[in-house]
């Protein structure tokens, strides 16, 4: 244990699926420190499962562990906006999105900081003689970043003590920056590992428990952003959905990942629902974090734009693919965790006219394989957090 608290930094200042998750995961894992939950905002997400968080340098500081995510493509105006509530976003996106000058300085005044990737905190964040850790973070856009942005994150990621990224394009833009990185998986392979129990509890009761009664045969988990939002792009895939659950048998359990802005949008799934047949589809309410790990871990397949939705059916063995936006016109950071950890069987990101026999080739895995795969990335994790706990301790 180390007399240091250990500040856990990281976007679980918002409702996203994956974020809310990385705390638990920690906490679990790092049993006997002393914890202090930071991101840029004061927030209490306790009502979603979620932790009550203060704004980073508002608390003493210690070790500073970046908790994981994309947090190296992360821009300012981005992070802030999506701190707001809806009506507050769509307010500010009207007013800053022409305008990229404006939008920096406003997101600076809101933000309380003139970082460019305000979720990567540098040495000046951290208590001497105390730890500088990035685990397992995301940064699929770093050569596209602008110069000046770069340099300052590099500084930062130069001055860390451990630095792991979960996909082999960071890695490699690291790297061709002069940055020592180390690959590892994204910490979510660790739910059912850490949290198994909880999750568990919560598959006995309320809506997961509903689902499974109203569709005793199995049902595809679904989940998709606010980037499937027009006409078109909902009715294309109300028949991917249509077509995959009439090949498979199964019915489709329509989930939100992320309440926040720039996230998923509620009413699209409302809109989906009478695209597709009577009794086929049903809309899953709860935006509880074990609630939905319990909707995931109970699928027969999880169908998601939402990286981490994927990778808790991931360490769950269940099947997965990942629902390609329409927009997508490069690798982005599903594309990038497909390629580094996902075994060639399964299927990666697809469209919504290939969901069919994408849905039937995840279902021809065999779960003995899955099951192997989700072992050997649980124990690349615990490899890599093997390596730097200690120097949390001095070591």
């Amino acid at each position: 244990m180390s007399d240091l608290p250990c500040v856990v930094f990281g976007a679980f200042d918002r409702h996203n699926f994956g974020d809310l998750l990385f705390l638990h995961l920690l906490a679990a894992q790092l049993r006997g420190e002393r914890f202090a939950w930071a991101g840029l905002a004061a927030r209490d997400l306790r009502r979603f499962g979620g932790h009550r968080v203060t704004a980073l340098g508002t608390k003493r500081r210690g070790h500073l562990i970046h908790a994981g995510g994309e947090l190296l493509g992360c821009r300012a105006y981005e992070a802030a906006v999506m701190l707001l509530d809806p009506a507050a976003a769509a307010q500010v996106i009207a007013r800053y999105d022409r305008d990229p000058a404006a939008a920096t300085a406003w997101a600076a005044r809101q933000l309380g900081t003139a970082r460019a990737l305000p979720y990567v905190a540098g040495r000046d964040a951290v208590a001497s003689p105390g730890r500088l850790i990035f685990n397992a973070v995301g940064g699929v856009d770093w050569a596209t970043l602008p110069v000046n942005t770069r340099a300052e994150a590099k500084a930062a990621l130069a001055a860390a003590d451990w630095v792991s990224v979960r996909d082999r394009i960071t890695l490699d833009a690291l790297r061709a920056d002069g940055i020592t990185a180390t690959l590892c998986p994204d910490p979510a392979v660790m739910v059912r590992a850490c949290c198994g129990e909880t999750i568990a509890r919560y598959a006995a009761r309320g809506e997961a428990r509903a689902v499974r009664a109203a569709f005793p045969q199995g049902y595809i988990a679904c989940q998709f952003s606010a980037e499937f939002g027009d006409d078109a792009t909902l009715d294309a895939l109300a028949q991917g959905l249509r077509a995959a659950a009439t090949a498979s048998g199964l019915g489709v359990v329509l989930f939100q990942a992320g309440a926040a802005p720039w996230h998923d949008d509620a009413a699209l799934y409302d809109a989906i629902l009478p695209r597709l047949p009577d009794g086929l589809a049903r809309r899953f309410a709860s935006l509880h974090l074990w609630d939905l790990c319990a909707l995931i871990a109970a699928s027969r397949v999880t169908l998601s734009s939402s990286l981490h939705a994927r990778v808790v059916a991931l360490a769950y063995a269940r099947p997965r693919l990942t629902l390609r936006p329409p927009q997508g016109d490069g690798p982005d950071k599903r594309d990038a965790f497909v390629a580094t950890w996902e075994p060639d069987a399964l299927p990666g990101c697809v469209a919504s006219a290939d969901l069919a026999p994408a849905v039937a080739a995840a279902l021809a895995v065999p779960h003995a394989q899955r099951e192997a795969h989700a072992a050997s990335l649980e124990a690349a994790y615990r490899s890599s957090l093997a390596e730097w706990r200690p120097l949390l301790s001095g070591q």
